[in-house]
């Protein structure tokens, strides 16, 4: 699964790299967790690329009440096609998530070790996205949320974990965001393990385990 992420890359960059205007300055984030307002981008109405903050967690259009605080924070690339939860949004409501990196746990002898997995480069990235739009009985309250589709791990990170986040490259975005494509097979093709030698991965420290710990320290590498 994909439970924690960062963003500390600049709004002025992101803004370059997605096409994209946003009118809000993003603060550098450590430690994104569920039910937190993230940034995506998605196709606005008229056609216009658009940088949002929408809540992380997943609420079904289509659920008569909102049953979960958390939500569904993460769709398998493998059913996304087919489940009622998703396949209304994998058809016409696919969103791209930036990150420049995400925190996975390792299960060891002694326990859940984290690990902070990013480019070697640094470079940020995109992760593959569907959101979606609740409505409360009486349209009294309206929700969009989100969730991050995953995969089947590349050969370096599958010691640590079962999954991995789908990273959809620069030259799949526009193919990715065009919510009024009908070719669903070549969407299922882009959600594939991204290539492990650009991918680098090392233990960071228990710090990271409390959501409310959002400060550069949870980056920093066990020596």
């Amino acid at each position: 699964m994909c439970g924690r992420y960062t963003l500390t890359t600049s709004s002025h960059l992101i803004e370059m790299l997605f096409s994209v205007e946003s009118t809000q300055e993003l603060k550098p984030r450590y430690n994104i967790a569920p039910t937190q307002q993230i940034p995506l981008v998605r196709i606005a109405a008229g056609g216009v690329k658009e940088l949002v903050e929408l809540r992380w967690g997943l609420i079904p259009g289509w659920s008569r009440e909102r049953k979960a605080d958390h939500g569904i924070i993460n769709a398998r690339a493998e059913t996304v096609r087919i489940k009622p939860s998703f396949r209304g949004p994998f058809r016409s409501r696919r969103c791209l998530v930036p990150a420049d990196g995400y925190y996975e746990w390792q299960s060891t002898d002694g326990g859940k070790q984290p690990h902070y997995i990013r480019m070697k480069d640094g470079a940020p990235f995109a992760l593959a996205g569907l959101w979606d739009l609740w409505v409360g009985k009486g349209g009294s309250t309206a929700i969009e949320s989100c969730t991050i589709i995953t995969t089947v791990p590349n050969q370096m990170l599958s010691p640590i974990h079962a999954r991995m986040p789908v990273i959809i490259g620069p030259e799949n975005y526009g193919q990715w965001l065009d919510h009024e494509t009908s070719d669903v097979e070549s969407l299922q093709i882009l959600l594939r393990p991204f290539l492990e030698d650009a991918m680098e991965a090392y233990p960071v420290s228990q710090v990271v385990n409390n959501p409310r710990n959002d400060t550069e320290e949870c980056l920093v590498p066990l020596s």
